[in-house]
């Protein structure tokens, strides 16, 4: 499909349908979280209400950088080819302090993953393509204009009342998943807030159409001579749209400084008296790093903004949202289709309780690092800004923004803990790395092959398994419809590949370096491609034990 006005684009919002049928799953909140998550139950068989209070997708680019964890989950809906086609795609971040360059990172330095660390997309396209994807799933139903305005626990559901320009109605759910922002009715209508540090501060987020031959990376600068004793940040997008963040301090006037004849000035200072642009949008943000104390109440479960939010600085915003829906997914469709107990749902609050304080730590040290509120803390970030031009030790200070990266859920209760020594610190809880693989004749990822779906990967590195090894991994799997068996082939392997066996070829042994394996090594993979556990030699005991502790069956 081509792309359209997403941001003039409007929907019908009447609707006709009967009031008291009862959903599986309501969702609450059409934005990139909300969309995502619908599209994730969907794809797992559920059948999904979606409502939001607007008829419209958003304006302005608002999120603009989603990280490659995020892109490896929207591969798996459905969506990640759109999004990386129409992204600006890099991996390079700049320094300056003042006039000199002071430190230059790579966030992907090494070659084998199929999506670069970041795309810079505006949020109109991202939930445009979302929209698309979901409208056309025959599991997904939208409504527009419907706006939840209370939400009353029930026995073995909720009941959520909604106001619409056709009037009021009730609807039954089985699970009301609150992806309503930051600002969340439903989190105020069951009487529970957010808690955190707010930042006195304010920024001017300017869209600039231009022109312009700068290299697709992020520039980043402290105390700049066309902006002196603030900062700056500036980012490409698509259609030659220029994001430019600008620091004002908390006593800027927000009516004032969003005026042309004072944003432009700024914008000049900054490109050059000659240069050619247009506004395409201006806003001034403030910001908190909070969250609520738990993200699961009985049958009501908040992601994204709506549980937890993060000052702009590394992105940690949508990116944390989406990687919540891709730990709640699988959770929730095992529950809802009785093949674990409700209890799982807990892990959800856990995991992505503890990854929500990681974000927040992060976020907060970027902003004090970014704007430090006594001179102590100022000579402090100018002094690390001097020296890390020169020396390693002051660069790993340097933090212009912590950038996105995803939380390994250590220490979980759904993992395995190692019974086996590894050198490698890909811990049960850790993120599966990805790596380029053959299958069925083609190149491709092996990430695309960790579908939703629970996963033991065999590494055969030097000889293929014993066939009783293999009669007792394909029993297992007979005997867990989620459970997958592939073996992971060095190339003089998959001549003699088993039939009847799913596998790949690790052609450039990416897999095997990055997995610590030697052969015979064997990983249990989670459906949100998260490690549960990890063995230097396969025992189906073994794996079966702790595919039960991963959906929350048994507790170690």
């Amino acid at each position: 499909m081509g792309d359209i006005n997403y941001q003039a684009l409007e929907f019908d919002y009447h609707w006709t349908e009967q009031n008291n049928k009862r959903h599986p799953v309501v969702i609450v909140g059409a934005g990139p979280v909300g969309l995502s998550m619908a599209l994730d139950l969907a794809q797992r068989g559920l059948q999904i209400l979606v409502i939001d209070d607007d008829y419209r997708l958003s304006t302005g680019s608002r999120a603009i950088c989603f990280s490659k964890r995020t892109l490896d989950i929207w591969d798996r809906l459905g969506v990640g080819d759109r999004m990386v086609k129409k992204g600006i795609s890099w991996n390079v971040g700049r320094v300056y302090f003042q006039n000199e360059e002071v430190w230059r990172f790579d966030l992907l330095p090494e070659q084998g993953h199929r999506r670069p660390a970041f795309i810079n997309l505006q949020q109109y396209y991202c939930e445009g393509y979302l929209y698309e994807q979901a409208a056309s799933h025959p599991n997904i139903e939208l409504r527009w204009k419907h706006k939840a305005t209370a939400a009353k626990p029930l026995t073995d559901g909720v009941s959520v009342s909604v106001d619409t320009p056709d009037g009021p109605y009730t609807l039954t759910a089985d699970w009301l998943l609150a992806c309503d922002g930051a600002r969340s009715p439903l989190r105020k209508a069951i009487g529970q807030e957010s808690h955190g540090r707010s930042f006195r501060d304010r920024f001017l987020i300017a869209d600039v159409r231009m022109q312009a031959d700068y290299p697709t990376e992020r520039w980043f600068w402290f105390d700049p001579p066309f902006h002196p004793g603030q900062s700056v940040l500036l980012h490409s997008q698509p259609d030659n749209i220029w994001r430019i963040d600008f620091q004002l301090g908390w006593n800027a006037d927000p009516v004032e400084e969003v005026k042309p004849e004072n944003v432009i000035p700024r914008i000049r200072a900054l490109l050059g008296p000659k240069a050619k642009f247009d506004l395409e949008w201006v806003s001034i943000y403030t910001f908190a790093c909070e969250r609520m104390d738990q993200f699961r109440h009985q049958r009501i479960i908040f992601a994204g903004d709506a549980a937890h939010r993060v000052s702009p600085f590394g992105a940690r915003g949508a990116n944390s949202g989406v990687q919540d829906i891709d730990n709640l997914g699988w959770k929730l469709a095992l529950v809802a289709e009785g093949r674990a107990p409700e209890t799982l749902l807990d892990s959800y609050g856990a995991e992505r309780e503890m990854a929500a304080d990681e974000n927040i730590l992060n976020s907060s040290r970027s902003t004090d690092f970014i704007t430090p509120k006594s001179d102590m803390s100022l000579l402090f970030r100018n002094t690390v800004l001097k020296l890390a031009k020169h020396h390693d030790f002051a660069r790993k200070l340097v933090n212009s923004g912590r950038l996105s990266t995803p939380t390994a859920y250590i220490g979980s209760s759904l993992n395995t803990e190692d019974s086996d020594e590894f050198t490698n610190d890909l811990l049960p809880g850790a993120v599966a790395p990805d790596g380029p693989i053959t299958v069925d004749g083609r190149r491709d990822w092996w990430l695309g092959q960790l579908a939703g779906q629970f996963i033991t990967a065999l590494f055969c590195n030097d000889k293929l398994p014993d066939d009783s090894v293999l009669q007792d991994l394909a029993l297992l799997q007979e005997n867990e419809p989620g459970l997958k068996i592939i073996l992971v082939l060095a190339p003089g392997l998959a001549l003699r590949a088993p039939a009847n066996t799913a596998w790949v070829q690790d052609h450039q042994m990416t897999l095997a370096r990055r997995y610590d394996a030697l052969d015979g090594a064997c990983y249990l993979i989670r459906p949100d491609q998260h490690v549960a556990a990890r063995w230097r030699k396969p025992d189906a005991t073994r794996i079966a034990a702790a595919l039960r502790r991963a959906c929350g069956q048994e507790t170690p």
